[in-house]
């Protein structure tokens, strides 16, 4: 994957946030002042935040519908005094609304994945690692196995068995993106089981699945975060990528990908149509992992 490298990089550097108990809340609280105190995050937490305002709000204020076409504006370009900030489409179809929607659909499509992924991930992680012994190592064989599979090739065929339907492409792209994150809390898992607090658990007679859901996950907060933060712009770019060779996005919806594959076949005459919905794509993965940098910043304990 073409975040993947630099995702376990980022993640690994920030694994020093479970050192301390859950219940020392001065970690948290001393992270944020230095996410705040780094200026290319806090822009980049600006730039996004707009990007989802507009993104949620804008086709409630601007006049055109993503689906209905300006029989008067077919391949319009960019004008403000012809309603179309960003032009139509060879269907007369407002690029501007369209490229909010296909906005909204993206960021959907990456936070329900992640949520899936982060979900999964933790759990497999979290048990594999407390367990220990045949259990462990027969769980992490599973994520060995599961990272030697060709993961777009996968996904992929998941879509054409069952069909294009957008909620199978949020379990399809979720239910493969947790493997790094399973490693990341399998490792910490097994140093946190070590603690005396984890000890005293045991002996008061708490159950293995309070164990680890009370006193392990909790102290995961910081390497999920991280995590978390830039699997979304991971998945946006795999929802593009299957968009652009058709097996995405669907009409009547549409998604970023979806709009650049359509601008890409037009290029030489209707470029616009790729440079809005492109520009759209790069500031949301650039902020994303701008901010990915700041939580790993934020959270590494070398700066403490």
């Amino acid at each position: 994957m073409i975040f993947r490298r630099r995702k376990e990089a980022l993640i690994s550097e920030a694994l020093g946030v479970s050192d301390v108990p859950a219940a020392g809340t001065s970690l948290y609280h001393d992270a944020l002042a230095r996410l705040w105190r780094n200026k290319a995050a806090v822009a980049s937490l600006i730039v996004l935040a707009l990007l989802v305002i507009v993104a949620i709000a804008g086709p409630w204020f601007i006049p055109h519908n993503h689906e209905d076409p300006d029989w008067a504006a077919f391949r319009a370009p960019p004008s403000l005094d012809s309603g179309h900030w960003f032009g139509t489409d060879q269907n007369g179809r407002d690029l501007l609304a369209r490229t909010l929607f296909g906005t909204r659909i993206s960021l959907l499509v990456a936070l329900i994945a992640t949520v899936v992924s982060v979900v999964i991930g933790i759990s497999f992680g979290a048990i594999a690692g407390y367990m220990g012994g045949r259990i462990d190592q027969a769980m992490m064989r599973f994520v060995d196995v599961m990272y030697a599979l060709p993961y777009i090739l996968f996904v992929i065929l998941l879509m054409v068995i069952f069909g294009r339907n957008v909620f199978l492409l949020f379990a399809a792209i979720g239910a493969l993106e947790w493997l790094t994150m399973a490693r990341i809390v399998r490792g910490q898992t097994l140093s946190i089981k070590q603690r005396e607090y984890i000890e005293a658990a045991r002996a008061s007679g708490l159950s293995n699945t309070q164990i680890i859901f009370k006193h392990i996950v909790p102290n995961l907060v910081g390497q999920v975060v991280i995590y978390a933060t830039l699997t979304i712009p991971e998945i946006v770019v795999v929802e593009s990528f299957l968009s652009y060779l058709g097996f995405g996005i669907q009409e009547p919806l549409t998604s970023l990908g979806t709009l650049i594959a359509e601008g890409a076949d037009v290029l030489e005459v209707l470029p616009w149509l790729l440079w809005f919905p492109a520009a759209f794509l790069v500031l949301l993965l650039l902020s994303l992992l701008f901010i990915g940098d700041g939580l790993r910043d934020a959270f590494d304990p070398r700066d403490r």
